[in-house]
C-alpha cells in the first residue's frame, strides 16, 4: 500500500477506539517471525473478518512481505517491529509505512531466523534507537512505540517525551494486553492515551496476534 507519511497520519487520526475492535489491525504476526500462520493465510482471515485496515509487524523482518503483489491488498499497510533498547528500558519500535526494500533500514533487519523468533536472541539487539527512528522517516515511515504501558519507565510521559525528541510519531494506544503483556504491564492503557492526546502523537492499535485472527 503506497502512502505518504501524511496520509498515513491522517488514516491513524481518522480511526476510533471503536475501529480498533471491528476493521482495523496494525501489529499482526505471521511465519515470518514468529507467528503461526502465513502473510497469505493472514490477509485472507482479515478479509473474511471484515477488516477494512491492517500491517503485518513481524519481528525485525519485512520477509513477510516478499511473495505480495500490493496492488492487490489495498487494505494493507507495510509494517515492521523492531526490538530495542532505549535509556535502559527495552521496548518494541513499530515502523508503518516504510519502503519494505528501503537502503536505510537494510542495516536494521535480523541476519538469521533466530533475530525474529527468539526472545533470548532478540533481547539481546543492540539497535541505536535515533539511528533506526531516522531511517524508518528516510524509508518513508512512521515511528510508533508499541505496546507502551509494558515499558518499565518510572516517569512514562518523561520517557515518551525523550522519544519524541528523537523523532517518536506516536503511541500504540489501542492493546489489549493479554497474557504475558497484562502480567508485566507496569503503566495503565489509558494512561498512554493521556499521554498520546497531551503530546499530540497518533494513536494506533492492534491485537498482536501470532496465531489466526
Amino acid at each position: 500500500m503506497n502512502q505518504t507519511k501524511d496520509s498515513l497520519k491522517q488514516l491513524f487520526n481518522n480511526l476510533s477506539e471503536n475501529d480498533y475492535k471491528s476493521i482495523a489491525d496494525f501489529h499482526i504476526h505471521t511465519t515470518a517471525s514468529d507467528g503461526k500462520c502465513s502473510a497469505k493465510e493472514i490477509i485472507a482471515q482479515a478479509r473474511a473478518k471484515g477488516l477494512k485496515h491492517f500491517s503485518i509487524c513481524d519481528h525485525n523482518t519485512f520477509d513477510g512481505y516478499k511473495d505480495l503483489n500490493f496492488n492487490d491488498y489495498p487494505e494493507l499497510v507495510t509494517g515492521i517491529e523492531f526490538d530495542c533498547w532505549y535509556r535502559g528500558i527495552f521496548l518494541h519500535l513499530l515502523g508503518y509505512g516504510a519502503d519494505i526494500n528501503s537502503e536505510d533500514l537494510k542495516p536494521f533487519l535480523a541476519k538469521n531466523k533466530a533475530e525474529t523468533e527468539k526472545d533470548i536472541v532478540r533481547i539481546f539487539s543492540t539497535r541505536n534507537v535515533p539511528k533506526l527512528i531516522e531511517a524508518i522517516h528516510q524509508a518513508g515511515g512512521l515511528a510508533v512505540l508499541a505496546h507502551s504501558a509494558c515499558c518499565w519507565t518510572i516517569n512514562h510521559e518523561h520517557f515518551v517525551k525523550c522519544m519524541v525528541d528523537i523523532g517518536l510519531d506516536g503511541l500504540e494506544t489501542y492493546y489489549p494486553y493479554r497474557r504475558h503483556r497484562g502480567i508485566i504491564k507496569f503503566h495503565r492503557a489509558r494512561s498512554v492515551k493521556k499521554i498520546a492526546e497531551k503530546l499530540n502523537l497518533i494513536k494506533t492499535g492492534g491485537t498482536d496476534t501470532h496465531g489466526s485472527l
